[in-house]
């Protein structure tokens, strides 16, 4: 039988009712997500300019960059990151990462951006990759250096190829968030999981949390959707 007053009830560990708890998880999910998603097209955007400039050096650092954190899974990333990582560094430093305040916080904005950052370089490597030579050559042609070539000519017209899936990866991002629940962020998963220890309702529990995920997604999706239609350039939507 199913009971979803239990939503209104008391949570046990006074954030109020178990429908405000699992709505503060939900807050953390997003937060997190986006400081990471942040995190990830900065570093993805340095990456995956290095792996198309023409030094040797700057491409074996990018595809060395984005091998390591591709091809590791993303809960051995998280556990490196807050268990390991503090007792590599020096030692005060280690102590200051371990008192960190919202240390599974911070931790997994890190985790997590560097992970999905590799993913955001070979995004945007295929999309520089699939723009004509001759854009850049025309660019070098008026005189622009390759950063002026790259910033006003290449990036603009990537990144508006590359849209769709940059969607995927976002909502990659706000699924993952839900691994770090093993170094014990209050995420909405986490607090799904505290709900269920506490009232014993798991189906409840896990389908409003099914809920909110979805609803949540096809929030980013729909957002995701009509930036790209903003930013498209007449006569050349890619996949129409």
């Amino acid at each position: 039988m199913w009971n979803w007053s239990v939503f209104l009830q008391e949570s046990l560990d006074g954030s109020g009712t178990y429908l405000n708890l699992l709505l503060m998880g939900l807050r953390v999910t997003i937060t997190t997500a986006l400081a990471a998603w942040c995190l990830a097209l900065v570093l993805g955007l340095v990456v995956g300019v290095l792996r198309t400039l023409p030094s040797k050096v700057g491409q074996a650092f990018a595809s060395g960059y984005v091998e390591l954190f591709r091809n590791i899974p993303f809960l051995v990333q998280i556990f490196l990151w807050y268990f390991v990582l503090p007792e590599l560094v020096p030692q005060e430093m280690g102590l200051w990462l371990k008192n960190l305040p919202d240390a599974p916080f911070w931790t997994t904005v890190f985790a997590l951006g560097f992970y999905m950052s590799a993913r955001v370089a070979e995004q945007l490597r295929a999309g520089l990759g699939s723009l004509p030579r001759g854009q850049k050559f025309a660019g070098t042609a008026i005189g622009l250096t390759t950063a002026q070539v790259y910033r006003y000519v290449l990036l603009p017209m990537a990144f508006r190829i590359i849209l769709p899936p940059l969607t995927s990866e976002f909502l990659n991002t706000v699924k993952n968030t839900s691994v770090a629940l093993t170094i014990g962020l209050l995420e909405l998963t986490a607090r799904t999981r505290a709900m269920q220890e506490f009232t014993f309702q798991v189906f409840e529990a896990f389908t409003l949390a099914t809920v909110l995920y979805l609803v949540t997604n096809i929030l980013v999706a729909f957002g995701m959707r009509a930036i790209e239609r903003k930013l498209a350039i007449p006569g050349f939507r890619v996949g129409r």
